[in-house]
């Protein structure tokens, strides 16, 4: 009985394979007739119930096809996620190996530099955006912290980060990946140092420079991979209408680290209040505020609730020159959307309440489930609730080094409204 010869192919061969690269036969997988659509205008995901036929090991690269047999697309399998697979390439020809993570990288930092973003904190791989599905990058000075949220970049974690240190020059590559996405994928979570020089450490605490401010984090305790970098441009536009406006007293709510408090005495506040949960993140505002030459007795931490603190200031007479609202992603996917619009309508109803005639409210979701123009209304049905009626000067969105691609508009998470109330 002949043996038969194995099929050369122009793909991929698995990380830790033994094979001789370009011979590994690719495992297949088949769509269901009629789930091809979002492939053929290269959306990169396909759920679980798209699929007919087909499967592969964690991470691995299968071969996607039609019902009839088209090629669609290489991609990422995952066996146990709603998400079972996520697209590399829709190009037939091309071979799935560490030269493709290098090429992609490579572009993806390229896009940034072209940027001439001032700022040495950049968010330099934004997954499905930059055609990495599942892989997040942001550079903090001279150290990339990296979160590895799905099972095909796990699989090639070692050579995406050769790619990073090669693209970049920086040889300090912190892991975040611990992330519950992660759970969804069949991952444990993991965090520590990815790669450093040999013999060489460095403290995960890092400075980086902001419209002109310093700001503080720690790439192994903050949260994502350290800091916001998606709010950079906001903060830098909250501090021009603070002092375009006049605003002197300003309430921060989930104030986080306090970029946005840094950002209202950057444009002339005499008094700022910070609002959040966490007393470590207060404790590093507040060293924010002295780090940036301002003066510590205009800016008070308050380590409370929210929502119960906006009640409590509405009770207490309290009012605002300016508020910001940025809370946490109270909406993950759309099904969650009615819960959510109704806490987004109550926090914002209540900020209305608090806030001076003329005076400035930048309100934010970053919850995918909760679209721009669902936002609006949300925060036009609290506006009306409180008797309040505003201008919308601007509609805001995550800087440019988080971008959202024609194909994939689920990657439009941040939005915002910058609203001045009417006298």
């Amino acid at each position: 009985m002949l043996t038969p010869r194995p099929t050369r192919r122009p793909w991929a061969t698995i990380p830790g394979s033994h094979a001789t690269p370009g011979i590994l036969k690719m495992k297949t997988i088949t769509l269901r007739e009629g789930k091809e659509r979002s492939l053929l205008r290269h959306h990169p995901w396909v759920f679980q119930g798209s699929i007919a036929k087909g499967g592969g090991d964690l991470g691995e690269t299968v071969r996607v096809q039609s019902h009839d047999g088209q090629f669609l697309a290489w991609a990422a399998f995952s066996p146990s996620s709603q998400i079972r697979v996520r697209a590399w390439s829709f190009d037939e020809a091309e071979r799935i190996d560490a030269s493709f993570f290098a090429r992609r990288v490579q572009a993806a930092v390229a896009l940034r530099r072209r940027l001439a973003i001032a700022s040495n904190g950049v968010r330099l791989i934004h997954g499905e955006a930059d055609g990495l599905p599942g892989l997040i990058v942001d550079q903090y000075a001279d150290v990339l912290s990296a979160q590895f949220l799905s099972a095909g970049t796990e699989r090639w974690k070692d050579a995406i980060a050769d790619a990073l240190i090669a693209a970049t020059g920086c040889p300090f590559v912190y892991e975040r990946s611990d992330s519950n996405v992660r759970g969804l994928e069949g991952l444990q979570p993991v965090t520590g140092w990815l790669r450093h020089p040999e013999g060489e450490r460095r403290p995960t605490e890092v400075t980086i420079d902001e419209n002109g401010w310093q700001l503080t984090l720690d790439v192994a305790e903050g949260h994502k991979t350290g800091y916001y970098l998606d709010q950079r441009d906001n903060r830098g536009l909250f501090a021009q209408l603070v002092r375009q406006l006049g605003c002197k007293t300003v309430l921060n709510c989930y104030s986080y680290t306090g970029g946005f408090s840094v950002a209202a005495l950057a444009g002339g506040a005499s008094q700022v209040t910070s609002v959040d949960s966490s007393g470590p993140a207060l404790a590093r505002a507040t060293h924010h505020v002295a780090l940036n030459g301002f003066d510590p007795a205009a800016h008070t931490a308050l380590d409370a609730d929210v929502n119960g603190t906006l009640r409590q200031f509405i009770q207490d007479g309290r009012t605002f020159d300016a508020i910001v609202l940025d809370p946490p992603k109270f909406a993950p996917s759309a099904a969650h959307a009615e819960r959510a619009s109704r806490a987004y309508k109550d926090i914002n109803r209540l900020a209305f309440k608090l806030l001076n005639p003329g005076g400035l409210l930048l309100t934010f979701s970053c919850s995918g489930g909760i679209g721009g123009e669902l936002f609006h209304k949300i925060v036009a049905g609290a506006g009306l609730d409180a008797g309040v009626d505003g201008y919308l000067l601007r509609r805001l969105e995550a800087t440019s080094d988080h971008p959202t691609t024609v194909t994939f508009p689920e990657g439009e998470y941040l939005k915002g409204l910058a609203i001045v109330r009417k006298d």
